[in-house]
């Protein structure tokens, strides 16, 4: 009984009467229309996810940092409906460049099929260049970080490229690619593909000199050496450089659907943007948020699985 009240009575669940509370204020002229029974339906399934995960997570450390997850995003819905459709603060005359959390809640049940082809599209170019360059990079490292000599010189020159900003492979992409797709996958492979044959290269040096002896003595074949001794020693920084990968991929996407695209996350804030409704253009950023998050997440359990012999 002690140790549910003590799950109970911590801030995140008063964060969340405070939010249902101001609910009840009175509402500032606004020229957007307000949807407060979205706001009321995300704050009580946030509340339910919040409980669950109280009672179902028994380590006290991830506990900890979900319910402190939870607690930021309550304080931060506060903040949002108060600067937004509660009080009058300075740059009221443009509020409808900031429209309330339920104005852009409502857009998703609107707008939920087009978000979705949106987010497909997206995921597919994403993943089509995350895997070209990964499934090119990882060999490549093992292989230019085991020979020393031409190692060296691949060090300096991946160091080199890999400084560019792949951003600046846009435009030209576009122009010399024959379709928009092929020229979002090519950016993609590009800004893939140094961080992970960075950090393959280093993995592949920073291996235990003793593993590699114990192998040696073995007689195990060349082959055997790359992909069953360093590739699994060099797994945890080949992480981190995969996840560099992903994460710039993501941002250089936008960038690219920004641009020339007809579908995807970042045609869609850009469109809507342009004729001035920033509702559905808000939306759209916090999708690419949550998109980016899910995604992050999913690779992290990943890392974890394929990592597990670690712990």
């Amino acid at each position: 009984m002690k140790q549910a009240a003590k799950r109970l009575f911590i801030i995140p669940n008063a964060l969340f009467i405070i939010l249902l509370l101001i609910q009840l204020l009175p509402d500032k002229p606004y020229r957007v229309a307000d949807y407060p029974q979205y706001t009321v339906a995300l704050a009580l399934a946030l509340e339910a996810l919040l409980l669950a995960g109280s009672f179902l997570l028994k380590k006290d450390g991830a506990r900890h940092v979900f319910t402190d997850v939870m607690g930021v995003v309550f304080a931060f819905l506060i903040f949002w409906v108060l600067a937004t459709i509660k009080l009058d603060l300075p740059g009221n005359a443009k509020q409808a460049v900031f429209p309330p959390p339920g104005a852009v809640l409502q857009k998703y049940t609107v707008d939920y099929a087009q978000t979705l082809v949106n987010i497909r599209d997206s995921l597919v170019l994403i993943f089509r260049g995350y895997l070209i360059a990964v499934a090119l990079a990882i060999p490549l490292g093992l292989f230019l970080g085991w020979n020393a000599r031409v190692g060296a010189a691949a060090g300096y020159i991946s160091k080199f490229l890999g400084s560019i900003s792949p951003i600046v492979y846009i435009p030209y992409a576009i122009v010399l690619l024959p379709t928009f797709r092929a020229a979002s996958v090519f950016v993609i492979v590009v800004a893939s593909f140094w961080p992970t044959l960075a950090s393959t290269m280093s993995g592949v040096l920073n291996v235990e000199k003793r593993i590699v002896d114990s192998a040696k003595t073995l007689c195990v074949g060349r082959l055997t050496m790359l992909f069953r001794i360093i590739l699994p020693a060099s797994l945890p920084e080949i992480f981190i450089g995969c996840n560099q990968g992903l994460t710039i991929s993501f941002i250089l996407l936008v960038s690219a659907e920004m641009i020339g695209a007809r579908s995807g996350l970042g045609y869609y804030v850009n469109n809507y943007a342009n004729f001035g409704n920033y509702t559905n253009a808000l939306a759209g950023v916090i999708m690419i948020g949550i998109t980016v998050t899910a995604i992050t997440f999913l690779f992290n359990l990943l890392r974890r699985f394929l990592l597990r012999w670690k712990q």
